[in-house]
Parts: structure tokens; sequence; C-alpha cells
């Protein structure tokens, strides 16, 4: 019962990324700009994929699941960051931490696979175009799509189950802006390194898996790509490829950086930086990415809003 009490009746103290300096403040309204754009950008590819019938592809659905991921991903952070600054109310609970444990975790295991999947259907499209309506018809891709969600959410489930089981003592100051599994695992009264080495372990198979599928996928696009005789067909493929890798530079690497380095060789002040860049930032650029490097995005914006306009 003493341990039941010392676990779960208890707030943890996030200690954030911001203080009240001018220059904090700028930096915060910076943040509000860049989470209110990365909510419109989403929300407004997501629904124009929706209501443009010529993006009914799989490409487009895909796109439509990454912007829900991104969306649902900095509405796991952001909101919470941004009362505690205004409210100066630092704490978050324990079910509040759990809950933000289990949805970035999925998130990130789900986009994970996503961009893996993404990678998938570019090979299909450009290496093998006459068998593209079947390898990618919309059984399989919903039923891929849908294999990410659920690989995701099982990989969040554990994470938090062993991440809450520990007992936490202390200040049970959070080094972190929102309740990041490295950062909270420190306050454990427990020794935590088996649990810290499977969860590399993982962490290995959930990024170095998709990240293969992705090399493999994109070595073979390249190829079909130059032996191309059409001049603007090698144009848009390498548009549409380049900005899917753009998205994918960015989000393994900062993936990669965060949660496959040694303890030992992480940094409070590093890894916030680095979990703003992929949580807040990436969110804000995957749609401005797609939709300035893709001309059907384009007319289909401006065809829904003629549409709206008349």
């Amino acid at each position: 019962m003493g341990w039941e009490n010392q676990t779960f009746n208890f707030d943890f103290i996030l200690l954030g990324i911001f203080n009240h300096s001018s220059s904090h403040i700028f930096l915060f309204s910076l943040v509000l700009g860049i989470f209110a754009f990365a909510i419109m950008g989403n929300t407004v590819m997501i629904l124009l994929i929706y209501l443009d019938n010529q993006l009914h592809t799989p490409m487009y659905f895909l796109l439509s699941q990454l912007s829900l991921m991104d969306l649902m991903l900095i509405c796991t952070t952001v909101p919470k960051m941004a009362f505690n600054y205004l409210s100066g109310r630092k704490c978050i609970s324990l079910a509040g931490c759990g809950a933000q444990i289990f949805l970035y975790v999925s998130l990130l295991g789900a986009e994970c696979f996503l961009l893996a999947v993404m990678a998938y259907d570019r090979y299909v499209a450009i290496c093998h175009p006459l068998r593209y309506s079947i390898l990618m018809n919309q059984k399989i891709c919903h039923l891929m799509v849908l294999s990410s969600w659920i690989v995701g959410s099982l990989d969040g489930i554990i994470v938090v189950a062993v991440a809450l089981s520990f007992p936490y003592c202390g200040a049970r100051e959070i080094p972190h802006f929102f309740c990041d599994v490295p950062a909270v695992l420190t306050l454990s009264c427990t020794n935590t390194l088996l649990f810290e080495r499977l969860m590399f372990i993982c962490c290995v198979i959930m990024l170095l898996f998709p990240v293969t599928v992705i090399i493999a996928s994109y070595l073979q696009v390249i190829v079909a790509v130059i032996q191309m005789g059409s001049g603007e067909g090698r144009q848009r493929a390498f548009a549409t490829c380049s900005s899917h890798l753009m998205v994918v530079g960015m989000y393994y690497g900062a993936a990669m950086f965060i949660y496959m380095r040694p303890v030992s060789d992480r940094s409070p002040t590093q890894d916030k930086m680095v979990s703003a860049f992929y949580t807040i930032l990436t969110p804000m650029l995957n749609p401005l990415i797609y939709s300035l490097r893709n001309k059907e995005v384009a007319r289909g914006l401006m065809k829904v809003l003629g549409r709206g306009s008349l």
C-alpha cells in the first residue's frame, strides 16, 4: 500500500523549455505560431485530400494519414507546454504523463512504418507502374496503414506500462517540456538499466527496419528514374520522391539522435532542442514541403477554394 501511495498519488513537475526572459517570450510566441500553422496546414491537407476526388489515390491517402499523425503528435505536447508556461503551473499528473508517453510513442512508431509504406508506394508506382493498381489496391493500402497504427499502438502500450511500473521519488522534476521516457526514467528510485537497454533494442528495430525498407525502395527508384527516357517523367518522379526523402531525413535523423545514443551521452538541453524539432517543427514543415513541391496538391487546393468561392 505504501508503494502504491508513493507511486500513484503525485504529480510530476515539467521544468519546461522556456523562462520568462524577453528572448524566451519571443521564442514561446514563435512556437505558438508554428503550432497554429501546423494545425492549419495538416487540417487543410486532410480535408483537401478528402474533398478532391482526383486525390483519392494511395499516395494521397498515405499523405493524409501522415498529416493526421502529425496533427495528433503536435497536440500531444504543445497545448500542455503552453498551459504550464502561461499559468505558471508546471505539474502534470501521473495519468497525464502516461497519456503523453503512450500517444507520442505510438505516433512516432506508427509514423516510422507509415514512411516506409510511403517509400514502398513510390517504388511500386515508378518501378512497376503497370502493376500499381494490383500491388497498391485499396485493400492492401488500408491494411498497411492499419498495421502501422497497430504496431505503433502496441509499442506505446508496452513502453507506458513498463515506464509507469517503476517507483518514482525525490523532487520528481522532469528536465523536459513533456513526459519523454528517458527523462522520466532518471527519476526512478530503482535501477532501470535493463529496461533502457530493452528500449534501445526496440528503438533500433522500430527505426532501422523501416529505414532499410526506405533505402531499398529508393535505390530501386533512383535506378528506374535514371533510366527514364522522358525528361518530364524524370522531373516529376524526382520532385515527388525528394519531398518524401526530405521528410524522412528530418524525422529519422532527429529520432535516431534522441533514442539511439548511449545514456551517458545524453544532455537534457540537447534532448529538449531535438525533441522540439521533431515534435513541433516537423509537423509544421511536412504539409509545407508536400504542398509547395506537389502541383496536384496546389491544383486541388485552388479547385476547392474556387468551388468554395462560388
